[in-house]
């Protein structure tokens, strides 16, 4: 399984030589990918805008959105902005899409949430076709797009991966929740006659030295869900023993990506996980 780790693009208050910062030390590290969120109605950078700074300071590392959210925005101008960061980085952009789970963010750009899975399978083909088609992308972005990852839950997020894309990414959990839902993406990926199997990738938070500050941030950004948010927080991952039996468990549930995405900002959280993994 290969293990990523996330930019703290999300997390209020973080200046960008940070996320800079935290990119470069992950390139130099045990690391497979650096991981992105997205939100807008949020204090947060932009994830195409950090893809882009990550990439200019990373040779190695795989540039992961976890999970940019599609249907807020215009179909053309992300895939300009997907194969853009695809040939910038020299074809190291893995796209993540979900519909997102936040009603907020589609209000914040003027659009109803309502009909958004009808449009976001619209667009996962539209995308392919402009990338295959080389309409609105830059000449040097290699052919066919970066890879997809769809995330999800239910039977048309797994139809969804089956259909448009290379691979279901996870939303977070314990390893048994991912077993679950990767069995439904393994199942619909057959089901429509694909050949070989999906890209199976998670992803998890967490925070060394620093639990207090890392749960207030999950309470906050996970706020809409209600009492949900505490389980939320409580599933930060604050210990190398957390983390390596967190990393055993989805190794054995088949994951072959994992992102653990920060809550607090420190760039020496890098250093404190790359120990870890070594």
């Amino acid at each position: 399984m290969d293990v990523g780790v996330g930019l703290p693009n999300a997390v209020p208050g973080t200046e960008g030589r940070l996320v800079v910062e935290w990119a470069r030390r992950a390139d130099r590290g045990p690391f497979a990918s650096v991981g992105f969120l997205d939100r807008v109605r949020y204090d947060s950078f932009d994830p195409f805008a950090a893809l882009a700074a990550a990439a200019a300071v990373t040779e190695r590392v795989r540039l992961v959105t976890m999970v940019v959210i599609a249907p807020i925005r215009n179909t053309a101008v992300l895939a300009k902005q997907a194969a853009s960061v695809h040939a910038l980085s020299g074809g190291r952009l893995t796209l993540g899409l979900a519909l997102g789970a936040r009603h907020e963010d589609y209000h914040a750009v003027g659009l109803d949430p309502r009909g958004r899975g009808r449009r976001f399978s619209d667009q996962l083909a539209a995308l392919r076709d402009a990338w295959e088609a080389r309409r609105t992308v830059p000449g040097s972005s290699p052919d066919g797009g970066p890879e997809v990852l769809v995330g999800g839950w239910g039977g048309q997020a797994f139809a969804r991966v089956a259909r448009f894309a290379d691979g279901y990414v996870h939303g977070g959990g314990p390893p048994g929740a991912f077993a679950r839902a990767a069995s439904q993406a393994l199942a619909a990926w057959a089901d429509f006659g694909r050949p070989g199997r999906p890209l199976l990738f998670g992803q998890a938070y967490f925070a060394l030295g620093d639990e207090a500050a890392g749960a207030d941030y999950l309470r906050d950004y996970y706020a809409f869900t209600g009492p949900f948010a505490e389980k939320v927080a409580a599933g930060n991952l604050t210990s190398p023993r957390a983390i390596r039996d967190f990393l055993r468990g989805y190794e054995e549930a088949g994951c072959d990506h994992l992102v653990l995405l920060p809550t607090v900002a420190d760039p020496a959280q890098v250093d404190r996980l790359a120990d870890i993994l070594a």
